[in-house]
This record gives structure tokens, C-alpha cells and sequence, in this order.
């Protein structure tokens, strides 16, 4: 069963605030009417704890929910971009901000552009969050042939960069053709293995919802298997590695990676 953080941080939000509120307003009053002035009243172990972390939890709720949230990538589908380990930070607004829990869009601010590396719920499992890069927004058609991107009939140019050799839990990437991709002028690294079968489609993006697709072209469940995201399923645009810890690796911690953009 997976934890559900955002409601829990909302509810204890909740539940230490009104017990603030409640000594502010009914309790601390009382305890102000203590008749022996020699005579200090202490505060209720419930209240004073309350009221020291009410203040913590608050503001940490209002950074996650409309600033940034940190993630950790599980996988390998989105490399070369991000590693098994790396710690990223989405930004929250960048497409709106919505309300924690409910993730109802509150303020529009702008939608996901084609080239853009996005945090959402799973369409089918909204407990489980993922990562992939938007190659087609509404109205595009999008088409695959032998390994390579059309978007709108525009050929999404790749250039070889060579042979990619593959580090702690992305060894067995070892080997891949590490290509560089021009997506309509958005251009990144991708990986391909020439051995895997090649799965050719044609798909045209329904109004509010985007085509995404993981850098590690040939080991990615992604819009190819189940279809599109909706934009009530987005959380955020990521675009900055904080930390990469993979227990696999040479190094515990890829000091280099710290601080590289996502692109």
C-alpha cells in the first residue's frame, strides 16, 4: 500500500493548527484567570507541541504543494537525461497551481511544452508518480517509425554520439546507441537498442492531454502502452538533480551530478 504524504501532511496541518486555535481562543484564556499570580500554569503537552509544529508543517506543506517537491528516480527509463539514484526537484507552478490532495487547479499559469521533462500520477494508478519527457501536446500528430520522432510530419533529427557505457544501477545500458535528439527545437540525449524490436504507430493528441515518452527509448512504459496523460494528472516541471545516491555504483554519491539542470 502506498503512503499517502500529501494527505497526511495536510492532516496533521489541519489537526495542529485547530489545536492552536482552540487554546488561543478557549483554553489560554482560562489558564489566563488563574487567581494566584505567584502560581505559573503550564501549558497542556498537547498545545505547546502543537504550537511548535504547526508553524514546521505548514510551511512545509505550502513549499511542496505550490513551490517545489524532491523525487527520487526508481529506473532507467529516462536515461541518459536522469541516472538511477538522482534526486530531482519539480517545480510546482509551473503549469498552475493547484490545491494539495485534490489537485484541482486553482491559478493557470501555462501548460506542458513539447520537450519538457514532466512529474505525473500514473494514468492507470494515480498512487504511483512518473517521469517522462512531453513529445506532443494537443492537436499534434505524432508518429514513430524506425526508432525516430515525427511530430506534425517534421522529422526529429538524431545524431549518433557513439556507444553509451552505463554506470551502477544503469550498467546494463551498457552498449546502447546513445543518440542526440533535435525534438522541434528542443534537443537532449536519448538512448536506443538496435537489437529490440521496432514498434511503429501514428497518434493524434486529444485536446488536454499530452504524448510522453522516456529518454531510454526502448525501455519505457510509456504513452505507447497506455495511452495518453491528462492534465489533471500533472504535478510539476522537472528541472533541477539535488543529489544522486545510487548503492549500486562505484561511489555511493555521483558528486558531478549535483546541481545539473534538467533538460
Amino acid at each position: 500500500m502506498n503512503f499517502d504524504f500529501p494527505a497526511f501532511l495536510v492532516l496533521i496541518t489541519a489537526i495542529t493548527g485547530l489545536i492552536w486555535l482552540l487554546d488561543h481562543l478557549l483554553w489560554a484564556p482560562k489558564r489566563a484567570k488563574q487567581k494566584d499570580p505567584t502560581i505559573k500554569v503550564q501549558e497542556p503537552y498537547l498545545v505547546e507541541l502543537s504550537k511548535s509544529f504547526f508553524p514546521i508543517v505548514l510551511i512545509v506543506l505550502v513549499i511542496r504543494s505550490f513551490v517545489a517537491e524532491p523525487f527520487r528516480i526508481p529506473s532507467g527509463s529516462m536515461m541518459p537525461t536522469l541516472l538511477v539514484g538522482d534526486f530531482i526537484l519539480v517545480n510546482k507552478f509551473a503549469y498552475g497551481l493547484r490545491l494539495p490532495v485534490l489537485n484541482k487547479k486553482i491559478i493557470e499559469i501555462s501548460d506542458p511544452a513539447r520537450g519538457d521533462v514532466i512529474v505525473f500520477r500514473y494514468p492507470e494508478d494515480p498512487k504511483i508518480d512518473y517521469i517522462k519527457r512531453v513529445v506532443g501536446v494537443a492537436g499534434d500528430h505524432i508518429a514513430y517509425r524506425n526508432k525516430t520522432l515525427y511530430v506534425n510530419g517534421l522529422l526529429a533529427e538524431q545524431f549518433d554520439i557513439g556507444r553509451y557505457v552505463g554506470t551502477g544501477g544503469g550498467a546494463r545500458m551498457t552498449g546502447a546507441f546513445q543518440r542526440h535528439e533535435n525534438l522541434v527545437g528542443v534537443e537532449h540525449d536519448i538512448l536506443v537498442m538496435g537489437e529490440r524490436p521496432i514498434y511503429d504507430f501514428e497518434f493524434t493528441v486529444p485536446k488536454g492531454e499530452y504524448f510522453v515518452m522516456g529518454d531510454n527509448r526502448d525501455n519505457s512504459r510509456d504513452s505507447r502502452y497506455w495511452g495518453t496523460v491528462k492534465d489533471n494528472l500533472l504535478i510539476g516541471k522537472a528541472f533541477f538533480i539535488w543529489m544522486n545516491w545510487d548503492s549500486e555504483g562505484d561511489t555511493l554519491i555521483s558528486w558531478d551530478r549535483i546541481g545539473e539542470k534538467i533538460k
